[in-house]
This record gives C-alpha cells, sequence and structure tokens, in this order.
C-alpha cells in the first residue's frame, strides 16, 4: 500500500493568493494519497525585495488555511535564526511526520535550476517532487534537457490537469500600492487583514 503523503509548500507568500489555494487543493482533488499541504512560508531574512514581516505573512496564511482541514501553516523557516536549505526543512518534516512520504511543490522555473541546489543528489534521492508547469514550459522537455534532472527523473511529478495562473504577488502588491481593491484574488479574510493593517501602502 502506498505511503499517504505530507507535501510541502514552501514559498514567500506575499501576500498568499487564490491561486496558490487553487493549486494546493488541485493536487489534493488528484492524488488520493496526499494527508495534507502544509504551507511554508520563507523566513524575512531571506532577501528578497518588499517582503513584508514573518507575523503578517504568517497570520494571512492562517486565516485562509484554517478553513480548509487539509491545509496546515508552518512557522519552521519563519522561527529559524537563520534561512534554511529546502532539504533541511524537508528532514525536519520527515522527522516530525515519521510515518508519511513528505513531498514538496515546485514551479517548472525551479526545475530548471534544483540541480544547483544544496543536496540536490539527496533531494531529488529522499522526496518526491510535484512540479508545476509554468508560461510554455513542457516538463518533459525540461528533464531530457539536463542531465542531472534525467538522471533522478523518478523524483519529479507532473501535476496532473495543472491550473496555470500568470497572476503574481507583485501584481496584487501593485493593485494594493495604487490603492485598487484585489478582491477575489485572495480570499475575503486577507483582504480584510490587508486592509485593517495598512499593509503594501
Amino acid at each position: 500500500m502506498e505511503r499517504k503523503q505530507i507535501v510541502i509548500f514552501g514559498g514567500c507568500f506575499n501576500p498568499p493568493l487564490n491561486s496558490h489555494f487553487s493549486l494546493a487543493q488541485q493536487i489534493i482533488n488528484e492524488y488520493e494519497n496526499i494527508e495534507q499541504i502544509i504551507f511554508v512560508p520563507v523566513n524575512s531574512k531571506y532577501q528578497k525585495a518588499d517582503l513584508i514581516s514573518n507575523e503578517h505573512r504568517y497570520k494571512m496564511l492562517k486565516l485562509a488555511c484554517d478553513k480548509n482541514e487539509k491545509f496546515d501553516v508552518s512557522r519552521i523557516e519563519l522561527d529559524s535564526p537563520r534561512p534554511l536549505y529546502t532539504i533541511e526543512t524537508l528532514r525536519i518534516f520527515q522527522e516530525t511526520y515519521s510515518k508519511y512520504q513528505i513531498a514538496f511543490i515546485i514551479g517548472s522555473d525551479n526545475l530548471k535550476e534544483i540541480n544547483t541546489w544544496e543536496k540536490a543528489e539527496e533531494l531529488t534521492k529522499d522526496f518526491k517532487i510535484y512540479v508545476l508547469e509554468r508560461d510554455k514550459d513542457n516538463i518533459e522537455e525540461i528533464l531530457k534537457s539536463n542531465g542531472f534532472l534525467n538522471k533522478n527523473k523518478q523524483a519529479f511529478i507532473k501535476a496532473k490537469d495543472n491550473i496555470t495562473s500568470n497572476l503574481s504577488s507583485t501584481f496584487v502588491r501593485n493593485k494594493l500600492k495604487n490603492g485598487k481593491s484585489v478582491r477575489y484574488l485572495t480570499t475575503d479574510e486577507v483582504v480584510s487583514y490587508i486592509e485593517e493593517n495598512k499593509l503594501y501602502k
């Protein structure tokens, strides 16, 4: 019998969008062995422009994820004294959820450079990786064109019936900076939180 999976969805979530949640739900719909998807926001120590505080991003994710029993949010990277490599985060989850198989989600843009990540060989050997196609990317072609990826192709799972979205958090932040509504781009709870805390102004 196939082991149940806990799937890790990392990102800045600055702010979290409906597209993040719809992608996660679609993966749950398509793969019956997934027990839960855990959203893991990166630490603000991560050098990224316009990245708001850890607490605001965590609270926005919690507001959205608390409405779905299959979703959860982890503070593992937020509470770390230093930025964690992906493999370090996944190892901690593997220890915590030892009876589950740990998998994680990346976009095809990250697939192209995963061979440069810390301990990439171990990453592809020990964890399953769901890949979401972005823009005009073709996952099969990316795997064939890279020797490392081709050798480790058993690690990668092309997400079925992939929902594609060109919506980005940058687009949403720019709308907010210009005083525009972002209703329907993220959840009502997140919209209310942004307005109450005057974020991204």
